[in-house]
C-alpha cells in the first residue's frame, strides 16, 4: 500500500511539473507564426538603387543600342521647344542665334513599371548613357553650344506608362537666307529644322506636340531690332537622301525690322543733307565760292553716308530700298550742284555775245579793208580800171563801227538780259527741288511700307 501510495505521488507530481512545461512552447510557436503571417502580407519596398538596376542595368536585359519596338512600328518622338533668348540676327552673315529649351518625348515599353509607387522618376542626366534616345540634330545649324554651369543642363524623366521625357538646353546658331530687297523695311522669316540623322522614316517620326503648346516663347522676349510675330508657322520637312527618307520638322520665325535706328541714322540726316544743298538756290550766283563749296561738301557728305549705309550688309547683286533712297538722295545733292553750274554758264553768256560780236565786226573791217585794196591794185596806171573804181565806189560804202555809246548800252542790255534768265534759273530751283522730292518721298515711302510689305506677307 505504501509503495502504491508513493507512485501515485510521483505520477500527479509529474503531471503538475508537464502542464506549465506544455503551455510555454505552444504560445511561443504561435507568436512566431502571427509575425510571419504579417511580414508575408506587407513587404518592405524595394530601394530606388535597386529599382534602377532592375529596369535599366545589367541584369535587367535593357539594350540602349537597340530602339524601342524593334523591327516593329516606328517610334513616335513628340517635340516641343521653349524659347529662352532670341539674338542678334546678322545680315552679313545671314543667320540668327537662339537659346532654347529643346524638349523630346517617346515611349519605351521596357521601361514601364509597376513596383515602384511614385508615378514618374526624375533621374540624373548621367542616366542618359543608360537609354535609348532619338538622334535628332538641327538640319540649319551653323554652330550649337551645351551648357554645363553649374552642371548639365539636361533633364530625364521616366513615367509608369514607359513615357520619356528628355530636355536639353541648348545655344543655336541658325542659318536664315534673307531677302534684302525692303531693307530696312523687311520681314524676315527664319526657319529651325529638327531632323533624324542615321534613322529613316521607317524606324523614327518627328511630330510637334499640340499647336498651342509646340513652340513657347519666355515672357517678355524682346528683340534689338526685330519684333517676333505672335504666329509661328509648324510643318513637316521630310528630306530624301540616297541613303532614304527621314523625318524631319520645322518651324519658322516671323521677324518684322523695326526701322527706328534707320531713320535716325540714314534716312533723317540724309534728308537734311538734300534740304541743305537747296540753300545754294538763295545765294547770290555772284558768291561762286560759297555756292561751289556748299555744293562739293554736301555731295561728299551724301557720299560718305551712302558707303556707310551699305558697311553692315552683304553684297548682294540686286538694289535694296536703302540703296534706291541713297542713290535719289545724291542725285538731289549733285543735281543742286549742277544747277549753279547751268546759272553760271547762263549768267556769263552775255560776255561771250559781246565778244562774238566784237568778232563778227573785226572781220567785217578786214573784209572791207580787202576789198579797197584789191580795187586800188587794179586802178593803178589803167584809166579805165579807176571809172571801174569810181564805178565801184558806188557801191555799198566802207563799214563804220557803231560808236562806242551804243556798244555799252547793247553790252548792258545782253547782260541784263543773260543775269535774269540764271535768276529764273535759280527761281524755278525753289520750286521744282523740292516738288519733286517730295513725289519721290510719298511714292518710296507708299510702295515699301504699304504695297510691297503686303504682296510679301499678306495680312490673314
Amino acid at each position: 500500500m505504501g509503495a502504491l501510495r508513493t507512485g501515485a505521488r510521483a505520477f500527479l507530481l509529474l503531471l503538475l511539473g508537464c502542464l506549465p512545461s506544455r503551455r510555454g512552447p505552444f504560445r511561443l510557436v504561435s507568436g512566431r507564426e502571427e509575425i510571419k503571417s504579417h511580414s508575408r502580407s506587407a513587404p518592405q519596398p524595394m530601394s530606388p538603387s535597386d529599382f534602377l538596376d532592375k529596369l535599366m542595368g545589367r541584369t535587367s536585359g535593357y539594350d540602349a543600342r537597340i530602339r524601342p519596338n524593334f523591327k516593329g512600328p516606328p517610334v513616335n518622338v513628340t517635340c516641343n521647344i521653349f524659347i529662352n533668348s532670341f539674338g542678334s540676327v546678322t545680315e552679313t552673315t545671314m543667320d540668327y542665334r537662339v537659346n532654347v529649351f529643346l524638349r523630346q518625348q517617346w515611349n519605351d515599353p521596357r521601361l514601364a513599371y509597376r513596383e515602384y509607387p511614385d508615378d514618374s522618376l526624375d533621374l540624373d542626366p548621367s542616366m542618359l548613357d543608360s537609354i535609348w534616345k532619338p538622334d535628332l540634330f538641327f538640319a540649319n545649324e551653323k554652330g550649337a553650344n551645351f551648357h554645363e554651369v553649374t552642371t548639365d543642363n539636361k533633364l530625364l524623366r521616366i513615367f509608369k506608362n514607359g513615357n520619356v521625357l528628355y530636355s536639353i538646353r541648348l545655344t543655336l546658331i541658325l542659318s536664315c537666307p534673307m531677302d534684302l530687297k525692303n531693307f530696312p523695311m523687311d520681314i524676315q522669316t527664319c526657319t529651325m529644322q529638327l531632323e533624324s540623322f542615321g534613322y529613316t522614316m521607317n524606324d523614327l517620326i518627328f511630330e510637334w506636340l499640340e499647336e498651342q503648346e509646340a513652340v513657347q516663347v519666355a515672357e517678355g522676349l524682346t528683340l534689338p531690332q526685330f519684333i517676333l510675330r505672335d504666329e509661328k508657322d509648324l510643318g513637316y520637312c521630310t528630306k530624301y537622301y540616297n541613303t532614304g527618307k527621314f523625318t524631319c520638322i520645322e518651324v519658322k520665325f516671323h521677324l518684322e525690322r523695326q526701322m527706328g535706328y534707320y531713320l535716325i541714322q540714314m534716312y533723317i540726316p540724309s534728308l537734311l543733307i538734300v534740304i541743305l544743298s537747296w540753300v545754294s538756290f538763295w545765294i547770290n550766283m555772284d558768291a561762286a565760292p560759297a555756292r561751289v563749296g556748299l555744293g562739293i561738301t554736301t555731295v561728299l557728305t551724301m557720299t560718305t553716308q551712302s558707303a556707310g549705309s551699305r558697311a553692315s550688309l552683304p553684297k548682294v547683286s540686286y538694289v535694296k530700298a536703302i540703296d534706291i533712297w541713297m542713290a535719289v538722295c545724291l542725285l538731289f545733292v549733285f543735281a543742286a550742284l549742277l544747277e549753279y553750274a547751268a546759272v553760271n554758264f547762263v549768267s556769263r553768256q552775255h560776255k561771250e555775245f559781246m565778244r562774238l560780236r566784237r568778232r563778227q565786226r573785226r572781220q567785217r573791217m578786214e573784209e572791207e579793208l580787202i576789198r579797197e585794196s584789191r580795187l586800188y591794185f587794179r586802178g593803178y596806171g589803167l584809166g579805165h580800171c579807176l571809172q571801174a573804181k569810181e564805178g565801184a565806189g558806188e557801191g555799198p560804202g566802207i563799214y563804220s563801227p557803231p560808236p562806242p555809246s551804243a556798244l555799252l548800252r547793247e553790252g548792258e542790255t545782253l547782260h541784263k538780259r543773260y543775269v535774269d534768265r540764271a535768276k529764273r534759273i535759280d527761281t524755278i530751283s525753289r520750286a521744282v527741288f523740292p516738288f519733286t522730292f517730295l513725289v519721290f518721298n510719298i511714292f518710296y515711302w507708299v510702295v515699301y511700307k504699304v504695297l510691297r510689305s503686303e504682296d510679301i506677307h499678306p495680312v490673314p
